[in-house]
Formats: C-alpha cells, structure tokens, sequence
C-alpha cells in the first residue's frame, strides 16, 4: 500500500489551499475524474481540509476494509444519505445505529434463498414477455428498457402487481432523487434545502408522488389482510420478538421507507448494471458467442429458470466483469461520529471519508489490463488471486446490501434471458457518456441495435 501508513503528527499527501477548496467544485461536477487525478497525484490515502472540514479518499483494499467493517461503528452515513432522508425517510440505506439493524432483521427473511428463488420465476416471466416488443434490426434505448423491465419486477416482487400505470410517476420520482446527488454535495446544501428553491421543491414533489402510490399499497394490504407472498406482506407480517406488543411491527409510515428504498435499490441498480452489460457485450461480439453458446448448452433454447442460476457460470463472469468496470454505486461516503486512529492516522470527528468502487475496479495491481473487459478474471482461480476488498460492488460489511442475492439472481437471469435470443451491436447514434449521480447512469442512454440472435 503505497501510502496508507502514515504517522497521525505527519501532513497525509493531498491538494493543499487553493487546491482542495477547488475540489468542492469539482467534486460534483466530475467525481470520477478528480478521483483519478487524486489517486495518480497522491496514493492510496488522500486528505485534504475544505470549508473547515477534513476529508479522507481511501483508495485501497485494506483501507475500504477498515472503513466498511473494522471501524464501521465509528461511522455514520454521508451526506449524501443524510439529505436522501427527505425522500426516502428513514429505510435501510439512511438508518443507523440499534434501529437500523433492527430494520436489517426484520426484513433479512424476505431475501432467504426459497424466497429469492420464487422471485426468480416471476423475473424470467415478465423478461421474456418484455422483450416481444422489440423488433429485429431496431435501434432501442437500452437504458430506457432495462429500466422498465426491472420497474416491472420490483412491482411484481415488491407489490404482487402490475405497476404499469404508475411506472411513469415512479419513474419520474426516481429521477428527481438521482438529480439530488449534485445538491447534496455542495457545501453548505444542509442549509439550502431549508428555502423553497427549485431543487429543493422538486424534491417535496417527488417525495408527494412516491407517497401516493406506496400508502395505496399498504392501505389496500392492510385492508385485506392478504398474504401474496411477496415483499411488501412480508414488510407487513415482520415481527421484531425483542420488542412486545403493537410495536413489534412496523408502522406505515417505516414499512413506506422500506418500499421506496426496495424500490430505489432493487430497480435502478440493476437496470444500470444490465446497461452497461450489454454495451459491452455490444463492442466485444467474441464475448457475447461465447456466452450464447453456455446459454444454448444450459438452456437447450427454453427460458432460464431459477434452478439454471448456478450453471450458468460464464452469464456470471460477463455480470461481475461489467459490474467491474462500471459499478452501479461507484462510490462509498461516511461521516466520523466517533473519532479513531488507523493506519498511523487520526480520523476526526466530522470528517468525511469516502472509497470508491470506480478507482479500486479499475486499479491495475488487482486487474491487469483494468481497461479491458475479460469475464475470464472471475474464475475461481481469478477470484482467490486478490484482496477481498479489491471488488465490491455491493458494499461490505453492516450496510452490505441487503438484496445482493436477489440482485446477482436478477442479473444473471436476466442476461441469460435477454442474450438467448437478442445479439447488440454499437450504432453511429450510440453516444456513450457517463454520469455519476447516486448510481452510474448513462448520460446519452444507450442506443443500441437488436438483432435475433438465431445462430
């Protein structure tokens, strides 16, 4: 680790002055450029003081390990988190401390492995309808469809219905909350969300729009009583046995938060992980033949099934490769609450500290040619050459994500759906641009061509 120890009496490498001020602007506007540049210019380890405030970059396993887990005691959410309160209240991802964990074992049944596996089924049904619609040779948005497809899902998953008719509302939701990365990492944003400006109103709406549609749900469910079977009957029916009486369930108001955090979680991340999968797929043909010939083996030219999931292990590679170098959540922030020393360094009260899912992929002393895109490093073999903490696209630790089972079921399945039958191939009106909001959304969306994939 070229600069994670450093004595807590020494100045750690990082921009100084004038400089780290300017990271304020930048960091916003390109986080992922100016973490590279901070990365090449300073180490594994960056600080540097803005606005009266110290900020730590971690940029090494063993530096994402100490924060993620050994010290994750000491730590709160970023500020990021802190300002999504005001859309998606107090769920899973903005909780913290004895409550969030009580949260975390109240809903850790809806993701036991039998559960997962039934949502599977109603995954492959409404990928493989979904994909009737499409037309041999046509240009679609990639993007724009996996985003329907995975909305459909978590309707179907979450709700036991068809959430079409208020797709566009949740959609449109969904996108104000992405917006609010930008605004929440200003400085001073804490205070700014107290007047009624635009970013801040848009937020209020949102917030109206997603409240209308979940208490429909839930006062409906409650209403009837009914178990479906799904998440949100199981959001209902959870019991905490270390609290007695009315309060050993959820109240609407936590199961609501609960919903839009499923809903957020399990619909936007994956839709942008099988986006930047098939972009891939698109500009590697050699990749996606191999592929295609596991699916024809496995498959036999039917439909995934949950119990396929396991053999299919190359669907596997080609989703962990993608994920690799285009992470959904390419970044990690946290607040000091308590203060601690690691590393030869004092962590303050205050300070934020952030590690980066984007950088660590991408790092070359763990993936030889990071740039290229080789499903082969996911052997068993691949795998075992390197830290832990050199791949995690899901987090780590308390706040791992609590649906990484459904999500890499999902995404594979998916895959395996969609590859059987369609080949995609890069366009002259595929404009390809990252954009690094709460996920890394393409900015263009992505126009890619489909074509039946007979062979």
């Amino acid at each position: 680790m070229s600069s994670a120890a450093h004595s807590s009496n020494t100045a750690l490498p990082g921009p100084r002055t004038l400089v780290s001020l300017a990271s304020l602007w930048k960091m916003p506007r390109d986080p992922l450029t100016h973490m590279e540049e901070l990365h090449r210019a300073y180490g594994d380890l960056v600080s540097y003081r803005a606005l009266g405030r110290r900020i730590f970059m971690l940029f090494h396993p063993d530096l994402t390990q100490d924060m993620l887990v050994t010290h994750a005691r000491n730590l709160h959410q970023g500020r990021v988190m802190q300002r999504a309160r005001k859309v998606l209240g107090t769920g899973l991802l903005t909780s913290e401390d004895s409550f969030h964990l009580r949260q975390r074992r109240l809903i850790q049944p809806a993701f036991h492995r039998q559960r997962v596996s039934g949502y599977g089924r109603a995954m492959v049904d409404i990928a493989e309808r979904h994909q009737q619609r499409w037309k041999d040779s046509d240009v679609i948005d990639v993007h724009q469809q996996m985003m329907r497809l995975t909305l459909a899902i978590v309707g179907k998953t979450l709700f036991d219905t068809d959430v079409e008719e208020d797709a566009q509302e949740i959609s449109r939701a969904l996108n104000t909350f992405m917006g609010l990365f930008r605004f929440a990492v200003l400085p001073l944003s804490e205070y700014l969300e107290k007047f009624p400006i635009p970013p801040v109103l848009r937020m209020k709406k949102a917030r109206q729009r997603i409240d209308r549609i979940i208490y429909r749900f839930i006062d409906e469910r409650r209403r009837t009583g009914e178990d479906r079977g799904d998440l949100l009957s199981m959001l209902l029916a959870a019991e905490d046995p270390e609290v007695g009486g009315h309060d050993a369930r959820m109240s609407n108001e936590q199961v609501r938060d609960e919903c839009v955090t499923l809903i957020l979680a399990g619909h936007e991340t994956t839709a942008v992980a099988l986006t930047w999968t098939f972009y891939l797929l698109a500009q590697h043909p050699e990749i996606a033949e191999r592929l295609k010939n596991e699916l024809d083996r496995v498959l036999g030219g039917r439909p995934p099934t949950p119990d396929d999931y396991g053999s299919l292990k190359y669907a596997e590679m080609v989703f962990s490769e993608a994920m690799r170098l285009y992470p959904p959540a390419w970044g990690i922030a946290r607040t000091v609450i308590e203060p601690y020393d690691a590393f030869g360094t004092r962590f303050p009260k205050n300070a934020i500290v952030l590690t980066s899912q984007w950088i660590t992929h991408r790092d070359q002393r763990w993936y030889p040619n990071p740039l290229h895109f080789e499903p082969e490093r996911w052997t068993p073999e691949g795998r075992a050459s390197r830290p832990k903490f050199s791949y995690f696209p899901f987090g780590a630790g308390a706040r791992q994500c609590i649906g990484e089972s459904f999500a890499w079921m999902e995404g594979v399945l998916l895959l395996a759906s969609i590859a059987r039958n369609w080949k995609f191939s890069v366009v002259p009106e595929t404009r390809v641009e990252l954009l690094p909001l709460i996920t890394l959304r393409p900015k263009f969306g992505m126009k890619l061509r489909v074509e039946k994939n007979n062979s």
